[in-house]
């Protein structure tokens, strides 16, 4: 993953999404440009479920330590 989209957050990772996955429905100019928003647009999914992982994660961690009554 590149180092740029390995620092955003969900909400920035998850914006540029968007717009890629926009860019993309409307014609990129030229394969290359598809290509090269089709990778990108694979690499901001992916962190979008890393953070959601993650959430899903410390979400579990926490009922287990909460207590029961």
């Amino acid at each position: 993953m590149p180092a740029d989209i390995a620092s955003l957050s969900y909400e920035q990772a998850r914006d540029e999404l968007v717009s890629v996955v926009a860019e993309l429905e409307q014609g990129a100019s030229t394969l290359e440009r598809s290509l090269s928003l089709w990778e990108r647009g694979e690499a901001l999914a992916r962190r979008c479920e890393e953070w959601l992982m993650g959430a899903r994660e410390r979400l579990e961690a926490a009922r287990r330590q909460a207590p029961t009554s």
